[in-house]
């Protein structure tokens, strides 16, 4: 009687969960990579949530996104980084100004993708889309500089 050569996967019967926001989704991709990394096994259904991906699902999502030029080298530089320390970057420290604009922009392509894909809730992507816009440096127009009114000259 022949070997069975692949042994029955133990199925997770549970309903799985969507990630709330697409910050959450990364950071759990993050900290799962980081332990597989160090030599944890990831299997199906090991968590204590069921989640709808598996942790390599939200890397091939980067990875299409990164080949389409969706996002460029220094997006996942920074997604990197950031994820690694587990927190987004402040928009109120000047070192962390631009690495936030690049945080949020590749938070929109990773949430429009993890959408489609159902890793993500939609009603709740939508509420943190509005909720949390990107930081905008705001500088003063030429055309507003025309409109104050000149210095009085002292005689």
């Amino acid at each position: 009687m022949p070997r069975d050569r692949h042994p029955s996967v133990m199925l997770d019967h549970r309903d799985p969960r969507p990630f709330e926001t697409v910050e959450q989704a990364w950071f759990w991709f993050i900290q799962a990579y980081a332990a597989r990394s160090d030599g944890a096994r990831i299997t199906a259904g090991g968590g204590a949530v069921a989640r709808p991906c598996e942790p390599l699902d939200i890397l091939a999502v980067l990875d299409r996104l990164y080949r389409n030029r969706a996002l460029t080298r220094d997006h996942v530089a920074v997604l990197g980084h950031y994820g690694r320390r587990q927190s987004p970057p402040e928009p109120d420290r000047p070192l962390e100004r631009r690495a936030h604009l690049l945080w949020w922009e590749a938070m929109a392509h990773l949430r429009t993708a993890l959408e489609i894909k159902g890793i993500l809730c939609r009603d709740r992507a939508a509420e943190t889309a509005e909720r949390v816009a990107p930081f905008r440096v705001r500088t003063a127009a030429p055309a507003a500089a025309s409109r104050l009114a000149p210095a009085e000259t002292v005689r």
